[in-house]
């Protein structure tokens, strides 16, 4: 069994960050990536489905340490797959990720100060033990396994092809097939416009609009001040140009949402044609930034719109038909193909069993410290993300907070951290986000408080502030060292007795 210092779960985006940020700030700590998969890049090697892009800007999906130096701010997935794999590449990381090692479940010995974390891997799910005195969780906030596909009435006597956009199917062929596309979120965004370049035609089924907005795929000033200058500072002047917007506009949308609304909706009316059913396709129910707004790149979606070749329509399901879905309204779409777009589904830690001296940890029932730790539980950080700003934002800062972390307790000769629980502190929703994906697992995902650390602010400006330069030891996490009478091999017993 082997045995690190840290041991970082997921060799995605957020994963490959972290072992740069222990390299360069912690270079000391040994680490392993332990990757469930078989290849580098997380979200942006497993969807495969047509058009797949991000959703931010690169220049805040970025890393804060690596400028992006594509001519497309939005770009797709195969580069950002690219921009992830030449950072772990550049920086020795590869070398220090086991792929095809699906963690399991994590037990923590207080005698040893030690994880012993249990993977899986092959069809045979042959078993591997690693130690660590930290772990660092980036497996991401979704299932692996498969999204969100809910069971439909008549599904099983539909006649054509049924595909989710999580599970892609390499051979789907749909030049000059009729497409239906339910769902009207990011993904169905995305796949619409690029189907129906060669589809007959597409429809997007959608239960009820979504705030869409469009933006050039091309960053004109970013790539004009790249020309000019050094290539880091012409990335951190956009990022910050990028942030400050996002920070300003989200802002906007919560004090004055009606506002926000009138203006993005006007802004839709003219990507539109003159006589378009704005009310009934696009204009949502609830306020802008209670869920994610679409992008648009290039006005992509839009286009295929006036062009004919896509159609919205916004309606409730009844059934599936051997031909196409029927719909409560009693109208009919014809399909060859279904795609799916409804969805994913949360999954706090990958789905890893936590033990803490023995006892099962449920982490819905804890409390969220400083967005990434967890109330009595030790040495455990993870990666979660903004809902209002891109996902690597966040990350970076959780990043530079653990390796903050270890230093100091290195500095303090001490082996444990915990985030003590304060019972005066009162609950609340971890995300307040009314999204389906989100609502649906509000049960599995921890708790935040009402006021620090334990509130979450969705604030990149706060944040930094929070843990780039607040105290290590602020009265909340507690420092602790092992308990040498302990027997060492307190983790492997806890893990068997599972």
């Amino acid at each position: 069994m082997e045995h690190f210092d840290v041991v970082i779960v997921g060799a995605g985006l957020s994963g490959i960050g972290a072992a740069y940020h222990l390299k360069t700030e912690a270079p000391r700590k040994s680490y392993v990536i332990l990757e469930g998969r078989d290849a580098i890049g997380g979200t942006w090697d497993l969807f495969r489905y047509p058009g797949i892009r991000s959703d931010s800007d690169m220049f805040t999906l970025g890393y804060n340490f690596k400028p992006w130096r594509e001519a497309k701010a939005i770009a797709d997935g195969p580069s950002i797959r690219k921009y992830v794999r030449e950072t772990a590449s550049e920086n020795g990381i590869d070398k220090n990720i086991r792929f095809n090692h699906m963690v399991k479940r994590a037990a923590w010995d207080s005698a040893t100060a030690r994880w012993t974390v249990e993977t899986e891997s092959g069809p045979q799910k042959q078993i591997a033990r690693f130690t660590c005195n930290f772990l660092f969780m980036c497996s991401g906030y979704y299932a692996y396994s498969g999204g969100y596909d809910p069971e439909f009435a008549g599904r099983d006597t539909f006649k054509g092809r049924i595909v989710h956009p999580q599970k892609w199917p390499e051979d789907l062929d749909y030049a000059g097939k009729k497409v239906v596309v339910i769902g009207s979120g990011a993904t169905a965004v995305t796949v619409v416009p690029e189907m129906a370049k060669t589809a007959a035609h597409v429809t997007m089924l959608q239960r009820s609009p979504t705030y869409m907005v469009s933006r050039p795929a091309e960053d004109k000033m970013a790539n004009w001040l790249r020309a000019k200058l050094p290539s880091m500072l012409a990335y951190q002047l956009i990022r910050w140009r990028n942030v400050l917007f996002g920070m300003y506009f989200f802002n906007k949308a919560r004090k004055s949402p009606q506002q926000v609304k009138h203006y993005l909706i006007e802004m839709l009316k003219k990507e539109l044609p003159p006589d378009y059913d704005v009310k009934t396709h696009f204009t949502p129910y609830y306020n802008p930034w209670d869920q994610r707004l679409c992008l648009v790149p290039d006005s992509d979606f839009f286009q295929s719109i006036k062009d004919g070749k896509t159609a919205v329509v916004t309606d409730h399901i009844e059934a599936f038909t051997p031909t196409g879905i029927k719909l409560k309204s009693g109208r009919e779409l014809d399909a060859d193909i279904v795609v799916t777009a409804t969805g994913l589904k949360l999954e706090l830690l990958g789905g890893m069993q936590v033990t803490v001296d023995g006892e099962a940890r449920n982490l819905s029932k804890a409390m969220s410290y400083k967005g990434m730790m967890y109330s009595d539980v030790p040495n455990l950080a993870s990666c979660f993300g903004y809902t209002n700003a891109s996902w690597t934002l966040k990350c970076d800062l959780t990043c530079e907070y653990v390796t903050r972390l270890l230093n100091y307790m290195d500095r303090k000769k001490v082996q444990i951290a915990t985030p003590k629980s304060d019972p005066s502190v009162e609950e609340a929703p971890w995300l307040d986000f009314s999204s389906g994906y989100v609502q649906r697992a509000l049960e599995i995902l921890p708790k935040q408080g009402t006021k620090k650390p334990w509130k979450l602010d969705q604030n990149y400006a706060l944040d930094i502030l929070t843990l780039r330069y607040s105290k290590v030891d602020d009265g909340t996490m507690t420092f602790a060292k092992a308990h040498a009478a302990a027997p060492a091999n307190a983790n492997q017993a806890a893990i068997a007795a599972e």
